[in-house]
C-alpha cells in the first residue's frame, strides 16, 4: 500500500511539471514569463524532429504553428524548417542581407592616383561575388560611377583609383556586392596633387598640301591656371613644344590650332599641350598625310614666288615655261589687295578684279587648287602674276596644245595622273607634260560653285566681246582640250607663263 501511494504523489508531481513553465538551462535561471520552454545554452543548440518530406506530410492532423526540420523540402532537395499553417506545410525562410563594409582611409595621393580599399566585416550571410572602390567628384558616389574590382569574398582588400585628374576633390566609398545587392561603406574625401593639364587631341582635318587644321580639349588644368595652349607638330612621334607649335590662348574647354607651311605628300604626328606653372601635359598623339599635286617624277621642276610669298613648281615644255600649279596671290604686283569676293549676289554684280576660293574654302581648296579669279582681275594694269610672268595669250596656249599634239589628245598629257584629285576616269590622263593639270572647277557670272574634281578651267588674256572672254578646259571623262567664250564674271584658274 505505501508503494502505491508513492507512485501515485510522483505522477501528480510529474502532472503538475508537464503543466507548469519548463526551462532547461545549467545556470539554474527561471524560464521567461512569455514562454512554456526557455531553453538556454553557449553550447548546444535547440534540435527539432527531423522528417523527410514524405514523413512530414504523413503527420496525421497537425496543428497550425507545429515545427519540423524538413531534410528535403528546400531548393534542389535542401533542408530547412517547416511550419503548418492553415492547411500548408510552409517553409521557413532564412532572411539574408546585403554586406557590411566600410572604407580604409585614403593614402599615397598623388596627381592622378590614391590608395583606399575596404574591409567586409559581415558578407550577409551570402558570398560576396565583388568588391572595391568607387569614386567621383560629387558626393555619394555608387558603382555606376567610376570603380575599381578587387576579388571577392570578406576580410580587407586593398584598391588604387587611377585615371584621377589634379588638382580635384573626389568623394570614395569602399563596396560590397552579394546576391541580395550592393552595400557601400562611410564616404572618405580627398584632393589630388597639382599636377599639368589633362587634354585630348583633335583628330586633323581640312588637310591639303601645306596646311590642316587639329586642337585641343583641356579636361582638366592641373589645379591651376593654364598660361598657354596650342598643338606641336613634327614628322617624327612625340613632338612636344621644342619643335613647331601654335600658341592658341588659354584656359579650358575647346580650342582650333591651324598646321601651316607643310610639306606635300608628307605624314606628320600632332599633339595637343597645355602649360601650367607645373608643367606642360600633352594629348594623345594624331597623325595625317598632306595631300599633294601629283607632279611627274620623271621631270625637273623649277620655282617661283608670287607677291604673297606662295611658292609655285613650274616646268619647262617645248619652248615655254608653265607654272605647274595654279595661282592664288590675294595681291596685285604693286601690292594692292585684290576684292575678295564671297556672296553670290555680290559676286554677280561685279565688273572690276576680284578672287574667291571655290567654296569660298580658304584652307584645302586653296592650298590645291589655287584662286578663281574673274576676267577683270587679270586684265586689270596693275597684273597678278609674278615679276617676269604673266597670264598667257590665248595663242600661247593653241601653242601649248599644238606642241602636245592637239586639241584631241594634248588634255590626257596636261592633267595629273590618277583619281586623287579627278573623279574616275580621268581618261587619257599621263602628266606627261608636268604641267599637272587639276579639276579646280569654276565659279558662274551668277556666283554659284560648280564641277570641282570634274573640269579645269582656265582663262587667257584674250577678250571675244564687251562680255566674254577666252578661256579653255580640261574635264574628267576625255584627253580633249576645249577653247570657249564665258561671261567674264566667271570666276576660273589662272596660269601663268614666264616672259
Amino acid at each position: 500500500m505505501k508503494k502505491i501511494c508513492v507512485v501515485f504523489i510522483l505522477f501528480l508531481q510529474c502532472s503538475s511539471f508537464v503543466f507548469s513553465q519548463v526551462g532547461i538551462n545549467i545556470d539554474g535561471s527561471s524560464p521567461d514569463g512569455s514562454a512554456m520552454l526557455d531553453v538556454k545554452s553557449k553550447s548546444k543548440g535547440f534540435l527539432p524532429p527531423r522528417m523527410t518530406r514524405a514523413e512530414v506530410t504523413a503527420i496525421p492532423s497537425p496543428s497550425d504553428g507545429l515545427i519540423v526540420y524538413c531534410t528535403d523540402c528546400g531548393p534542389g532537395g535542401s533542408g530547412g524548417l517547416s511550419m503548418y499553417m492553415a492547411g500548408l506545410w510552409v517553409r521557413i525562410a532564412i532572411t539574408y542581407m546585403e554586406p557590411v563594409v566600410t572604407t580604409t582611409a585614403i593614402s599615397s595621393i598623388t596627381s592622378t592616383y590614391a590608395t583606399s580599399g575596404g574591409n567586409i566585416t559581415n558578407d550577409g550571410g551570402l558570398a560576396v561575388t565583388a568588391r572595391g572602390v568607387c569614386w567621383s567628384s560629387s558626393q555619394n558616389p555608387t558603382i555606376a560611377n567610376s570603380k575599381t574590382v578587387n576579388g571577392t569574398g570578406s576580410g580587407t582588400f586593398t584598391s588604387n583609383p587611377i585615371g584621377l585628374l589634379p588638382g580635384t576633390t573626389y568623394y570614395l566609398k569602399a563596396y560590397a556586392t552579394n546576391d541580395i545587392g550592393t552595400a557601400y561603406g562611410n564616404q572618405v574625401t580627398f584632393t589630388t596633387n597639382l599636377g599639368v593639364p589633362t587634354l585630348t587631341t583633335t583628330v586633323a582635318s581640312n588637310i591639303a598640301r601645306t596646311v590642316a587644321t587639329s586642337g585641343g580639349t583641356l579636361i582638366n588644368d592641373g589645379g591651376t591656371k593654364v598660361t598657354a595652349r596650342g598643338i606641336c607638330w613634327r614628322t617624327a612621334s612625340n613632338p612636344t613644344i621644342a619643335n613647331n607649335k601654335t600658341i592658341d590662348g588659354n584656359g579650358t574647354g575647346t580650342y582650333t590650332s591651324n598646321l601651316s607651311m607643310l610639306i606635300d605628300y608628307t605624314t606628320y604626328y600632332v599633339r595637343a599641350y597645355a602649360t601650367n606653372s607645373v608643367g606642360t601635359g600633352y594629348g594623345n598623339e594624331v597623325s595625317f598625310m598632306t595631300l599633294g599635286i601629283g607632279f611627274n617624277p620623271n621631270l625637273t621642276y623649277g620655282t617661283v614666288n608670287d607677291i604673297d610669298g606662295n611658292a609655285y613648281k613650274t616646268i619647262t615644255i617645248g619652248t615655254q615655261t608653265w607654272m605647274a600649279e595654279n595661282l592664288k596671290t590675294t595681291k596685285y604686283r604693286n601690292g594692292d589687295p585684290i576684292n575678295n569676293v564671297k556672296e553670290i549676289a555680290t559676286w554677280a554684280a561685279l565688273s572690276s578684279g576680284a578672287y574667291c576660293w571655290y567654296n569660298n574654302d580658304s584652307i584645302v581648296k586653296k592650298s590645291l587648287y589655287g584662286a578663281l579669279y574673274n576676267w577683270y582681275a587679270l586684265s586689270d594694269s596693275r597684273n597678278i602674276a609674278p615679276i617676269g610672268w604673266h597670264v598667257p595669250t590665248d595663242a600661247e596656249v593653241a601653242t601649248l596644245v599644238t606642241f602636245l599634239g592637239g586639241e584631241n589628245v594634248a588634255g590626257g598629257k596636261l592633267k595629273e595622273q590618277g583619281l586623287e584629285h579627278w573623279v574616275s576616269p580621268n581618261s587619257g590622263s599621263t602628266n606627261s607634260s608636268g604641267y599637272s593639270a587639276l579639276p579646280g572647277g569654276y565659279r558662274t557670272n551668277n556666283g554659284t560653285f560648280d564641277y570641282d574634281t570634274e573640269s579645269g578651267n582656265w582663262w587667257s588674256t584674250l577678250e571675244f566681246s564687251a562680255t566674254e572672254a577666252k578661256k579653255h578646259d580640261l574635264d574628267w571623262n576625255n584627253d580633249d582640250v576645249y577653247f570657249n567664250n564665258t561671261s567674264k564674271k566667271y570666276g576660273c584658274s589662272v596660269r601663268c607663263i614666264k616672259d
